[in-house]
């Protein structure tokens, strides 16, 4: 099984940020799962692969592609990239996209023509496919179905987007017309809609455990991105609903449950059953986990051995932001390694 956090420059900063990631991250003996759109980003980011603590060897790498990446017209940037780097990186993630609903017969080639690609590298990397783009997963599963024959091309279940997906539905069965994420901009209507927002969420844990379980007929490595989260989330810059810390929980302005937080859509229990599921369906040697958890907004103060790659900064917020980062994605690690034993 292999394990890797998220490393990319969500904040702002040189490369003091990302020297910091990969002391971090090796340390705690994960990979990174970096993104890029050219070889060029690739090679730089590179430079800031983990390796174990102190000199032993490179830890996995996963690149994560554009998101503007789209078949059939990334095919030829997809194959640079894994000719460039066939040995040195494990796999490549790329958004799957509405075209394979709206265009089947055309996807399905794109990819076909991807997979006839990679055979003719050397040492290539996997291209694992991700649940991206809200299709009902069943069809996401099922188009993996069709393609188990490729040999170079998997699938990449991200168990966040698949929660919201299966949240949002459940919500709306009960609520038709209403999107569940839109409630956290309307506060005065939750404390009478909170019940039915619980009601919708416990759906999520069920639905991703089915997908999981479901794609250990393929008998090929598939790839996740494992992150809480949670339709009433305002946490993210970006946004989105997900993408969350195992270990977090939503502030309520009022009390519910006798609690004025609400769980997000699995917790740390949640995570135990997902990666027991993942492990049992798949087995370790074809499971490689990334989680996909964006920056917090905490701080936390530099060692003196990460304090020293900061000497040229006067001011050291976003030092410790990322490092506050980090050290989030190293305790979910932590926590995630417990669910494996």
């Amino acid at each position: 099984m292999l394990t890797l956090g998220l490393l990319e420059r969500h904040i702002k900063g040189d490369d003091a940020l990302l020297a910091l990631g990969r002391l971090r991250l090796g340390r705690a003996g994960m990979g990174a799962e970096m993104h890029a759109g050219t070889p060029e980003e690739l090679e730089a980011m590179m430079a800031f692969r983990p390796s174990r603590q102190p000199g032993g060897a490179d830890l996995p790498v996963t690149v994560h592609l554009a998101r503007y990446f789209r078949l059939p017209e990334a095919q030829a940037a997809v194959l640079s990239i894994a000719a460039r780097f066939a040995g040195r990186v494990y796999g490549m993630v790329l958004h799957d996209h509405p075209d394979l609903v709206a265009r089947p017969a055309e996807y399905l080639e794109a990819v076909r023509g991807l997979d006839r690609g990679l055979a003719k590298v050397e040492d290539r990397p996997w291209v694992f496919i991700e649940y991206a783009s809200g299709l009902d997963p069943a069809v996401y599963r099922a188009f993996h179905e069709v393609i188990r024959d490729l040999e170079h091309v998997s699938a990449c279940v991200d168990v966040g987007h698949v929660g919201i997906w299966r949240a949002g539905q459940a919500f709306a069965k009960r609520h038709p017309g209403m999107d569940v994420c839109s409630l956290a901009k309307e506060p005065e209507r939750l404390p009478s809609l909170m019940a039915d927002v619980d009601a919708a969420v416990a759906e999520a844990l069920p639905a991703v455990l089915e997908l999981i379980g479901s794609f250990g007929s393929l008998g090929k490595p598939v790839h996740f991105h494992l992150h809480d989260g949670h339709p009433l989330s305002t946490f993210s810059p970006y946004g989105v609903s997900d993408h969350l810390s195992f270990l977090a929980e939503i502030p309520l302005g009022f009390e519910h449950r006798g609690q004025r937080s609400a769980p997000l859509m699995y917790g740390p229990a949640g995570l135990a059953r997902i990666v027991r599921q993942t492990l049992a369906a798949l087995g370790s040697d074809r499971v490689s986990l990334t989680l996909e958890i964006h920056p917090p907004p905490v701080r936390l103060a530099l060692d003196p051995e990460a304090a020293r790659l900061f000497g040229h900064w006067r001011d050291k917020t976003n030092a410790e932001r990322m490092n506050g980062w980090l050290a989030t994605l190293v305790a979910n690690h932590e926590t995630l390694l417990c669910c494996g034993t």
